[in-house]
């Protein structure tokens, strides 16, 4: 028979097979979790870039722009730096997070709380590799002061400053990567970034993983630089402006390198790209014709851009006036990418992956878009459909106004002579802040003007207390008023009711949930209203809902371990669950211990945990059941390994008689879990409150089994 008529008949089954195996690829192809690109400019206008009409060539912004879906109505989670990052990667009020208003490391307590969960983390969780690359101004050790590092946070690769790239975009020399500082660097920080972006996913990336690049850029804001063949296209090389634009016409040429990457390794159409601003521009003309700039709470200081493009799985080419904003980011990707929301964390924004996926007119947001600035003026800010509500405190905090009054009269005659005019209040304010110039003399000046400035975290009781109320409403209809000029709360009183009560409801439980920083003030000098809610907040811990309160509980709140079965979860998967939550803290040296709580019990809860059939392993939440520790027998000897006195004397006797420990443990393993044991005992709630403010981290970088 020949060849050909044996390859005849079988070509069928051939054929069968080669198409079983296409379909296997399809399907895993198509289970792949798409990558996720977040791009954040930093004082970027709502009218800046072309696609927003703005004066900016940006034909790589553009692109996406008309690749996915461009939102008219975007906003950022707060006015300024800090706080808006902090709203960003968690989806909550940055209240809620830590962080009242932009940090200074070398003078702030405050940061990110570690106990936050992140974007990166979330994507990590579920295989993502996670990188950050840019600014991050959410709180870093680099000054000196204890704080967490960027991996802490999630991210398995960074390359960062702490705040502005220093000392301008050109050649910065603050960069850290991977808590090492890197040193004076040659080129631009938007691109520099973007080369770090590319030579990860060249040397760093695993393949066929799915990755997270968060690329948080420092341009346009100050100081600026950028290259005089782009700022001549937009006027003088020495005007500010044109400085402002090149810096932005840079940045675009930036990422179109890094979509051109992502071209060449055939990860564009599978990426989801989100790109906006963290607030508005201090140049208030960049904001179009809305009211105010960054720091502000009118929409000129919280309008952004705002583009999501994924050609796998959005439909492109659309405009979306639906309100919506970073505070919706987290929530979102979760929903595009097809993961679980965060458990028992209180998410303020909304997934708009139904309004992205499909034809859905109107998004159900389960929280109104509000905003809460408790230094700001007004303090407080809602958005519903057309309408806008700000609110004012009537007080302000202690400060040398004197002093601020005498330094603003200095700066106000050197800038009202390099304008060649007189500046309003308002312009005033801002230029002091953010003024271009640069003689030692000006220098001294702002530098005394922004301390004299600097949020106090001493105010933070007086702040949670709701210290100078909120007082007086302005309502605004921004379907025909979008620089909202003409105020209709006598017109509507109903709907500036409606809106009043619905934005304090939430702004109470922001602050109730606002954690407290730094030293205090005597309480002895606190209004009456700041006394009583110091009284009653003061034992709480940030998030925590569970009764119990051991050391084990302390330490399990700490790493975030998870102590509940899911639906189906045998004991034993939850066990090898956490077992691998561990090592991957152990790995990034992140193991805190709350004080009291020693190696020795560290080693014996992964003991405990163990259900293999080696020696060290103890199998007992297999049948002491967390998070209770309770017996699953019908008649248990104990109800729970909580609270309960055991010597090594006991603990070698209940091993030897009882038939359900047939274990291979030595005598060191004992040891182990008697300490476990020991910090099963509850202590009094002040207590419990020491071992999360003063926890330690574990150092497993070599000597735990």
């Amino acid at each position: 028979m020949s060849a050909l008529c044996i390859f005849s008949r079988r070509a069928p089954i051939v054929m069968l097979a080669y198409t079983m195996i296409l379909l296997m690829t399809l399907s895993h192809a198509a289970a792949k979790a798409p990558n996720v690109v977040l791009l954040l400019a930093d004082d970027l206008g709502s009218k800046d870039i072309g696609c927003y009409g703005g004066p900016v060539k940006t034909p790589a912004l553009d692109r996406l722009a008309a690749n996915g879906v461009r939102f008219t109505n975007f906003y950022s989670g707060a006015p300024v730096c800090s706080t808006a990052r902090a709203t960003l990667l968690t989806g909550r009020h940055h209240l809620r997070t830590g962080i009242y208003t932009v940090i200074q490391d070398h003078m702030h307590h405050m940061h990110l709380l570690e106990n936050e969960v992140t974007i990166a983390e979330i994507l990590q969780a579920n295989g993502y590799e996670t990188v950050h690359l840019g600014k991050w101004h959410v709180g870093t050790p680099f000054r000196g002061w204890k704080k967490p590092w960027i991996d802490e946070h999630g991210f398995d690769h960074w390359f960062a400053t702490d705040l502005n790239a220093a000392p301008s975009h050109r050649n910065p020399k603050n960069f850290w990567r991977n808590r090492e500082r890197v040193g004076e660097l040659e080129g631009y920080a938007c691109h520099l970034v973007v080369d770090e972006a590319i030579q990860w996913l060249d040397t760093k990336r695993v393949s066929e993983t799915p990755f997270f690049l968060n690329i948080w850029f420092h341009e346009p804001h100050a100081p600026l630089a950028a290259p005089d063949e782009i700022v001549s296209r937009y006027g003088d090389l020495s005007d500010p402006a044109a400085i402002y634009s090149g810096t932005i016409d840079n940045t675009d040429r930036a990422i179109a390198r890094l979509l051109e990457k992502l071209e060449r390794m055939g990860s564009l159409d599978d990426t989801i790209i989100i790109y906006t601003s963290d607030h508005g521009s201090y140049r208030h003309e960049r904001n179009g014709d809305l009211r105010s700039g960054k720091g502000s709470l009118f929409e000129g200081g919280i309008r952004t851009p705002g583009i999501i493009c994924w050609p796998n799985g959005i439909k492109g080419g659309r405009i979306e006036k639906t309100p919506a904003g970073a505070i919706d980011i987290l929530p979102t990707i979760c929903g595009l990418v097809g993961i679980e929301q965060p458990k028992k964390v209180h998410l303020d924004g909304t997934d708009l992956s139904p309004l992205l996926k499909t034809d859905v007119k109107q998004l159900e947001r389960r929280q109104a878009l509000t905003w809460h600035s408790p230094t700001s003026q007004p303090v407080l800010a809602i958005r519903d459909g057309n309408y806008s509500l700000v609110g004012w405190r009537n007080k302000e905090y202690p400060k040398d106004q004197t002093a601020i009054q005498d330094v603003m009269n200095q700066m106000k005659l050197i800038l009202e002579k390099h304008h060649g005019r007189e500046l309003t209040r308002d312009e005033l304010w801002h230029k002091c802040y953010n003024s271009p110039l640069n003689s030692p003399d000006w220098n001294q000046l702002r530098s005394k003007f922004v301390t004299l400035n600097t949020f106090q975290e001493a105010w933070i009781p007086m702040i949670k207390s709701g210290f100078g109320g909120i007082t007086r409403f302005e309502l605004y209809d921004l379907s025909v008023d979008p620089g909202q000029t003409k105020n209709l709360a006598k017109q509507l009183p109903e709907i500036a009711k409606r809106l009043e009560q619905t934005a304090l409801a939430i702004h109470a439980d922001v602050l109730a949930e606002a954690p407290t920083w730094g030293p205090q003030v005597n309480p002895e000098n606190l209004p009456p209203t700041a006394k009583k809610a110091r009284t009653e907040k003061q034992m709480k811990i940030h998030r925590l809902e569970t009764t119990k309160r051991s050391r084990f509980d302390a330490f399990a709140y700490l790493n975030r371990i998870p102590l509940e079965r899911e639906i189906d979860e045998t004991p034993d998967d939850l066990s090898g669950r956490i077992l691998g939550r561990l090592a991957n803290q152990e790995g990034r040296v992140l193991v805190k211990l709350p004080p009291g709580m020693k190696r020795d019990a560290y080693q014996g809860f992964k003991i405990a945990l163990d259900s293999g059939q080696a020696l060290h392993a103890g199998s007992c939440f297999s049948c002491h059941q967390l998070p209770d520790c309770s017996l699953t027998t019908s008649k248990p000897v104990t109800p729970s390994l909580r609270n309960a006195s055991y010597s090594m004397k006991q603990l070698r006797q209940t091993m030897k008689t009882d038939p359900h420990h047939n274990l291979q443990l030595d005598e060191g393993d004992l040891t182990r879990l008697l300490a476990l044991l020991q910090i099963l005992k509850d202590v009094p709630d002040a207590g419990f409150r020491n071992l999360i403010l003063n926890a330690n981290v574990l150092d497993t970088s070599g000597d735990l089994e």
